[in-house]
């Protein structure tokens, strides 16, 4: 009898830890660097629509190291990134593994994915130039080639150049022009120069509208941050001074960035994660992800923000893919030292 019964416990037990476990796998756990405004809509809707929780870590940096430090006992399945670095980063270290999906391949562009599988864009940005309204006419610069005309000499604003934008650009300088062409850009952008390199994207609007300098350099979800910053009404200000110029439209179109996700090497839930990566990447999640930063949706054919389509249009992007410029980014720093850029 007795043997029995600690049969039945034992048969009862192991079904309920089946249930537990089996409930358990219906979660995705994300590490990211996005803020919690920006994905936390999109999150609750794939929760509705699936019902796999999300559970989420925030943090503006240190993850990859996080992650690096769990190795295979991290919870993480996902990693949201802002930037590209972050990305090539997590692959770098061995911290990603290879995603297969027809879904993904048909929605995010060979450009803005990994060859590999390893990353894939999620939203796309421009690096634009902003430039007076007042001191600038339309149609005066029309490229980043243009910014070392001597005309503009002590009328550029710019950040850092050891900033992963500036950075990015200048590595598809490299890979449109090479090295040789780059540096000497550099160097002309860099004497052309209002001030020594400093502050964020705003800054330099903020710069514009003070009269300091007449051109900057920034990316285009910034605009939109601005113009509609209630709280802090003299963005608006500034941003009511510029026009945007979306550079080399009539060549091979404007340099742009992506935020992305990365399936982390020993996601424990794999194929949840697997789906959280497809819905990101569909009409729907493209559209409110997007919105929601005054970023473009990565899936062609998606809809744009109204304040988008009203201040931005549609433009022709530099077809350059994210993975070539990668490799171009070291060189890109060791330019910025030689021509002592920040100095």
């Amino acid at each position: 009898m007795r043997k029995s019964l600690v049969s039945r416990m034992a048969v009862v037990l192991a079904a309920l830890g089946t249930a537990l476990s089996a409930g358990a796998a219906e979660q995705v756990n994300i590490y990211s660097y996005r803020q919690p405004f920006l994905i936390e809509p999109v999150l609750d809707e794939f929760t509705r629509e699936t019902g796999i929780e999300t559970q989420v870590v925030y943090a503006s940096s240190g993850l990859n190291e996080r992650l690096e430090r769990e190795g295979r006992n991290s919870p993480a399945d996902i990693v949201l990134t802002s930037n590209t670095s972050s990305l090539m980063d997590l692959v770098g270290k061995g911290l990603t593994q290879p995603v297969e999906s027809a879904v993904l391949e048909r929605n995010v562009p060979a450009q803005f994915r990994d060859a590999d599988g390893n990353w894939f864009g999620l939203t796309t940005r421009a690096r634009l130039i902003y430039a007076s309204k007042e001191r600038v006419k339309a149609g005066e610069i029309t490229s980043y080639e243009e910014l070392t005309d001597p005309k503009w000499k002590g009328r550029i604003c710019t950040r850092s150049g050891k900033h992963p934008y500036t950075l990015s650009l200048i590595a598809s300088m490299i890979a449109h022009h090479g090295e040789a062409d780059t540096k000497q850009w550099l160097q002309g952008l860099k004497d052309n120069l209002a001030r020594k390199p400093q502050g964020n994207d705003r800054a330099q609007v903020k710069a514009i509208s003070e009269g300091e300098c007449d051109l900057s350099l920034g990316n285009s979800y910034y605009f939109g941050n601005m113009i509609t910053n209630t709280e802090q009404p003299e963005q608006i200000e500034w941003a009511e001074s510029v026009n945007l110029v979306f550079p080399n439209q009539g060549d091979r179109g404007t340099h742009m960035f992506i935020s992305g996700a990365a399936l982390t090497r020993y996601a424990p839930h794999r194929g949840n994660a697997i789906k959280l990566l497809e819905f990101l990447s569909g009409e729907d999640a493209q559209y409110l992800y997007a919105e929601k930063n005054f970023e473009f949706p990565v899936r062609p054919g998606t809809q744009r923000s109204e304040l988008i389509r009203q201040h931005m249009g549609a433009f022709k992007e530099d077809k350059l893919s994210i993975t070539e410029i990668a490799t171009h980014v070291p060189t890109a720093s060791r330019l910025v030292d030689e021509v002592q850029f920040d100095f």
